[in-house]
């Protein structure tokens, strides 16, 4: 068989595989057994997961990230970028390619409550900095049912979670309500805006305006993101952090040093919604708080309707 044969083949074992695990994981009707139907975001208490995803060209297309309620992106080894995706509103049954977690998750997490973090591994020594931390760690060795590796694509860019199969039952309340987030009007001012693209040293995020289906679609390294059914990925709300990014203790395995990104302190963010661009502030005292973004004048910014995308972009 010929190259592009083998690799068709595997494309369409893939596929089967993913529809059998979404068939067993809903019961075949769609449905999901351990998450409740989803509700609008207000106010209340959320279960969530979080799942370090893969966010390199060999791990496209994502599977699961649209039903995400927030997307987190950050700075990670070589300057490239990778996703943390928190879902509580609503639980795919499959959800990757899964990688391995950084030290910067620890102090974002601390946003919500006791989180679940679905991770492939991590640095020797951070694994016990992970067990410390207030969140319930869930990697392959704690549930090997729970995770599988698809032929479509060759290690490590192939890790899939099944969530049902780890011990989590989503709340179907927006992960965004611990966040002291909110769906509402937007805050005065603001400029049309139709594109905004996020670089790191080797990544890039780009966001457009789609007026017709009021989202930001988003790119990735210049490449349209897209589901594993090849649907275009979009953001209701995007926040651009401005954030200082320096050196941690820890480096992987070819040494290049691992970056720390440090989401407390205070400092300058740009909201994109309803087509247009507000220039914000965002503060967060100490890690047990929440993250406020604010207008100039003091008003706390609300988000549109849809996913909300958090970049961690590298103060200039």
């Amino acid at each position: 068989m010929s190259a592009a044969g083998v690799k068709n083949r595997a494309a369409v074992l893939f596929a089967v595989l993913v529809l059998a695990v979404t068939a067993a994981c809903t019961g075949g009707d769609g449905s999901s057994p351990s998450s409740t139907s989803s509700s609008p975001r207000t106010g209340g208490s959320a279960d969530v997961l979080a799942v370090k995803i893969d966010n390199v060209a060999p791990a496209r297309p994502h599977t699961g990230l649209e039903q995400a309620d927030v997307v987190y992106v950050e700075q990670v080894e070589a300057g490239l970028s990778r996703i943390l995706a928190v879902y509580s509103s609503d639980l795919p049954p499959v959800i990757g390619p899964v990688r391995s977690a950084r030290e910067t998750d620890l102090e974002l997490l601390r946003q919500f409550d006791r989180p679940t973090l679905a991770f492939s591994g991590a640095q020797s020594r951070l694994l016990p900095v992970i067990d410390r931390a207030p969140l319930d760690p869930v990697p392959p060795s704690k549930a090997p049912q729970a995770y599988f590796r698809g032929p479509d694509r060759p290690a490590p860019h192939n890790l899939y979670l099944r969530p049902e199969r780890i011990p989590f039952t989503a709340s179907g309340v927006n992960a965004v309500a611990e966040l002291g987030l909110k769906v509402g009007s937007p805050p005065p001012g603001g400029k049309p805006e139709d594109s905004r693209t996020v670089r790191y040293p080797s990544a890039s995020v780009t966001f457009t305006w789609a007026a017709k289906g009021e989202q930001w679609l988003v790119s990735l390294d210049g490449a349209p993101a897209r589901t594993a059914e090849g649907e275009r990925i979009g953001a209701g709300t995007v926040v651009v952090q401005d954030v200082d990014i320096r050196e941690s203790d820890f480096r992987d395995r070819s040494g290049n040093n691992t970056p720390f990104t440090e989401t407390v302190g205070s400092g300058d963010a740009v909201v994109l919604r309803d087509g247009r661009a507000y220039d914000v502030r965002w503060s967060r005292s100490s890690a047990d708080a929440d993250t406020v973004f604010s207008t100039p004048g003091g008003r706390r910014v609300d988000l549109a309707d849809g996913p909300l995308w958090i970049l961690y972009a590298p103060r200039g």
